[in-house]
């Protein structure tokens, strides 16, 4: 029993239990709890080490940038809610609609835009999938290609910040790095910050999205019946114009408010002016404002919240407002009063838009799904945690540090290694577990031979990304099966999906040859 490999044995487990559809935060919790059991059994597994999981459970989830999941999920739902893509949707589609291959080019321009102020696959992909792949059918598009477009346009928030998987892989992959720098001796190792990885993963999203658009618009020159121009009556905007007709004021009305969302939320995570969660809690008020502004009530309060917030972020940065500071002068005491009284007056009109949007139909629902979608995210990182402390427990650990000790090439064929690894498990696994699961395995030796952690982290989410549009699990082949016509066979969604997994892989190797595209704007923020 001692030369079984109960670490392989585990992955193999895993990897079924998986495919046969139960839920995957128990199948974690579930897979380790049995084979930490068969480990005790046949004396390979010290149990007392699985007492180490309340620590850890406890040193992850007290993590702050961990608070800005609710809060982005929440940004994304309230837009979702508020019908804010469907309004994009129908804008972009009436301004590109007379270009062939135009109606492609606007779904992934909107999952762009939704992608750096919602980061939420699911509602993007299920949004998309109801409005515009009727529109591709009845108009020539193809079933295969328009679903592709749909899928990869829905993936796109976990590549362009913020994303989920950058602030989970942001608290793991510091700690590998400070593991790897303990390893070499150097115990003052600086830390690197989510906000440092939404830098590095910028360029690389906007790149992905250049990719994209150049696939469609050369496929549409190749085979014009692939992706036809749409006749004028195909799409209208909110307001009624027609394809061909939308005038700047209509694209400005329409990209203004969300633009400003992903500049205030963003810009003030680069800038270093906030924290990714005092980003993402600035952008949960965004997304509450946008969404009154769609209700149309209460003005007085929308523009009372929008001046009251931009106000207060203009004071810090360039005021100290911590509060309990008894050294602080009398001039920044008044100015902190000041920020206070402002601050109680935007929540006091906050609240009236959040009475409003309940009236609306919008706030409750969204609370609710912010609180199922949060709630399995954490479920799934605490069964993650338990599973890589077992793996560990049973040499699985080392079983991969001297794989990629032994790899061919160095340091670089260890990383390509590891990156085939996670594209493979892609296959099965969510990322959050893949996160949770390797990054601390894999992490440490390949950070301690000098790879830059931003440049490794950007081509791990980038190859991560490609785990939404892999069989047998992908979810935004899920997604959009869920809400397709049944003229759109499944086997057509997969098939549309392949060319976009290419392109995401082309994105991973110009990244791994070009590592300026991932750490160049770090060096110049941070």
């Amino acid at each position: 029993m001692e030369t079984l490999p109960l670490d392989l044995l585990m992955f193999a487990g895993l990897c079924i239990l998986v495919l046969s559809g139960a839920p995957i935060a128990f199948v974690l919790a579930g897979t380790a709890v049995i084979f930490a059991l068969i480990g005790w059994a046949a004396g390979v597994l010290n149990f007392h080490l699985i007492g180490a999981l309340p620590t850890r459970v406890f040193n992850t989830m007290n993590a702050e940038a961990l608070i800005a999941i609710p809060l982005f999920v929440f940004m994304g739902m309230i837009l979702e809610r508020a019908r804010i893509a469907e309004e994009l949707l129908r804008t972009m589609g009436a301004l590109f609609g007379s270009l062939r291959g135009g109606l492609g080019v606007s779904v992934t321009l909107v999952g762009a835009l939704l992608a750096a102020s919602t980061g939420i696959v699911g509602a993007t992909t299920v949004t998309m999938g109801l409005m515009a792949l009727p529109v591709m059918l009845r108009y020539g598009y193809g079933p295969a290609f328009s679903s592709g477009i749909i899928c990869a346009a829905g993936t796109l928030g976990q590549i362009i910040p913020p994303s989920t998987v950058l602030i989970i892989m942001g608290e793991v992959l510091a700690s590998a790095y400070q593991q790897a720098q303990h390893q070499a001796g150097n115990f003052a190792a600086r830390t690197i910050s989510v906000g440092e990885l939404f830098a590095g993963s910028l360029i690389p999203g906007l790149l992905l999205v250049a990719l994209y658009i150049v696939f469609q618009l050369l496929a549409a020159f190749l085979r014009p019946g692939m992706a036809p121009a749409l006749p004028r009556e195909a799409l209208v905007t909110a307001d009624g114009a027609r394809a061909g007709e939308v005038s700047a004021r209509d694209v400005l009305r329409v990209l203004f408010p969300p633009l400003a969302l992903i500049v205030a939320v963003l810009g003030s995570i680069l800038g270093g002016i906030a924290t990714a969660t005092e980003g993402a809690a600035v952008g949960a008020v965004g997304a509450t404002l946008l969404a009154g502004m769609r209700t149309g009530r209460n003005r007085w309060a929308l523009w009372m919240a929008v001046l009251g917030t931009a106000a207060l972020m203009a004071m810090a940065g360039g005021f100290d407002l911590r509060l309990g500071r008894p050294d602080a002068p009398a001039g920044e005491r008044a100015v902190l009063g000041f920020a206070l009284a402002l601050a109680g007056l935007v929540l006091l009109a906050v609240a009236v838009i959040w009475r409003d949007l309940g009236r609306d139909q919008i706030l409750g629902p969204a609370m609710k799904a912010t609180a199922r979608t949060t709630t399995m995210i954490f479920t799934i990182v605490i069964g993650a945690l338990l599973f890589s402390l077992v793996v560990r427990a049973l040499g699985g650990d080392l079983r991969i540090q001297g794989l990629l000790e032994a790899a061919p090439g160095g340091v670089h064929g260890a990383m390509i290694l590891v990156m085939v690894m996670m594209f493979f498990l892609g296959m099965f696994l969510d990322y959050v577990e893949i996160t949770i699961i390797a990054i601390p395995v894999v992490g440490p030796p390949i950070l301690a031979a000098g790879v830059d952690p931003i440049w490794f982290g950007v081509l791990i989410a980038l190859v991560l990304q490609t785990s939404f549009l892999t069989p047998p699990v992908g979810y935004t082949l899920a997604y959009l099966r869920s809400v397709a016509p049944v003229s759109v066979s499944t086997q057509a969604i997969w098939r549309g999906a392949v060319p976009f997994i290419l392109l995401q892989l082309l994105a991973v190797v110009i990244v791994y040859f070009l590592p300026g595209i991932a750490t160049w704007l770090p060096a110049q923020l941070f």
